[in-house]
């Protein structure tokens, strides 16, 4: 998505050109292709000739997912971008830094929004209403129906993923299998389909939404549609929750990263995990202590995973991830629940954590599929 927008934004502006050539660097160009970054890039600049160059040795200095963008004239250079793509499909120029340009949240630390919460008697939900734009609810509401129809897609789709690897879709067999359940594991059942069928729709190249990555797009859906589903919540009350996740998310990327190529897995499974979990707790009706608690949880129990993508695809072990951060989320959530909501370390300590530990994880092992599972993957099915 951040290709595909850096790519939007560069052909505007260069009307005249007749080509373009565009530059990948570090783990961008490492996994582009299992990303389908060079298909979205062509399809971007048609009908103009478009150039890809490919250096996944090389790594630009503000970030792994470097880009250079230049437009040719008659084969000449006449303009040229160098822009990142830091993760959820958002992009960073020169000269700026790994926070939101336009961050419409007067405060940024998760202390401070808690104290906000108690000193007004208010929900998490209700601190977005008070800060972003006017029509948040609007377009919140438009992300769950984006949302739901990608599930409920997955659960009718059979066959082989594209990629190469020949990995048969599950979300229908998961379904279908845990219909024949007792309640307790039909929950978890379910919730493993629904969040399979999101993540194997963003491999096929879906219509999926960013939650905050399309590598962890499944974890935030599965949960909700689930929760939706069993406790019959209307609606407007899980759009209040996409505003908590939403909220939680910002947070993240705001103060450590959601890109996989900075911060590995944890900054986008163990980010989606947090920000479900916390939702989680406002639906079922938990205090704003005990949703930090949840999210909280939900990030520390990811802490040092890696990103190593067999093959460079968002499949192996991407999609298995989804599934079980979603149910993670939901124990995280539960556990919460049974407590008071007081805990020693903080929402805020473990992200900083987070931050440390990813940036000091070998770039092996931070979305390049240089080590972990991608070298390790024998092939065979077992």
């Amino acid at each position: 998505m951040g290709p595909r927008r850096a790519a939007e934004q560069f052909f505007s502006k260069n009307p005249t050109a007749d080509g373009f050539r565009v530059t990948l660097y570090g783990s961008l160009a490492a996994t582009g292709a299992g990303h389908l970054t060079d298909t979205i890039l062509l399809a971007t600049f048609h009908p103009l000739p478009l150039e890809i160059l490919w250096k996944p040795d090389i790594e630009l200095p503000l970030h792994p997912n470097g880009m250079e963008f230049e437009a040719l004239k008659t084969g000449q250079s006449i303009a040229g971008w160098r822009v990142y793509s830091i993760g959820g499909g958002n992009l960073m120029e020169e000269g700026e830094t790994n926070n939101l340009s336009e961050n419409v949240y007067k405060l940024h630390t998760m202390h401070d929004i808690l104290l906000w919460c108690q000193t007004q008697e208010k929900s998490m939900w209700e601190y977005v209403k008070e800060c972003d734009y006017p029509d948040i609810f609007d377009y919140l509401g438009k992300v769950w129906i984006i949302m739901k129809d990608a599930i409920e897609r997955g659960l009718e789709q059979e066959g082989s993923l594209p990629g190469g690897l020949n990995l048969v879709r599950r979300a229908p067999q998961y379904y279908t299998k845990s219909k024949t359940f007792s309640d307790l594991l039909k929950r978890t059942g379910y919730t493993f389909a629904y969040a399979l069928a999101v993540a194997e729709e963003n491999a096929a190249g879906g219509r999926i939404v960013t939650a905050p990555t399309c590598g962890s797009a499944g974890v935030l859906p599965g949960v909700l549609y689930s929760l939706q589903k069993t406790y019959k919540l209307s609606d407007t009350r899980i759009i209040r929750g996409l505003a908590t996740a939403g909220l939680i998310g910002n947070l993240i990327r705001t103060n450590a990263s959601i890109s996989g190529a900075e911060v590995g897995c944890q900054g986008e499974i163990g980010a989606a995990c947090s920000m479900a979990a916390g939702a989680a707790v406002q639906l079922l009706g938990g205090s704003v202590l005990q949703v930090e608690y949840a999210a909280e949880m939900g990030m520390e129990h990811h802490l040092g995973l890696t990103c190593d993508p067999v093959n460079g695809l968002v499949q192996i072990p991407c999609i298995e991830r989804n599934a079980m951060a979603a149910v993670r989320a939901l124990e995280c959530a539960t556990y919460s629940l049974l407590s008071d909501g007081k805990h020693r370390i903080t929402f805020d300590e473990v992200i900083e954590t987070m931050k440390q530990t990813g940036l000091d994880l070998k770039a092996s092992y931070r979305e390049t599929s240089q080590g972990g599972l991608a070298l390790n993957y024998s092939g065979l099915t077992r």
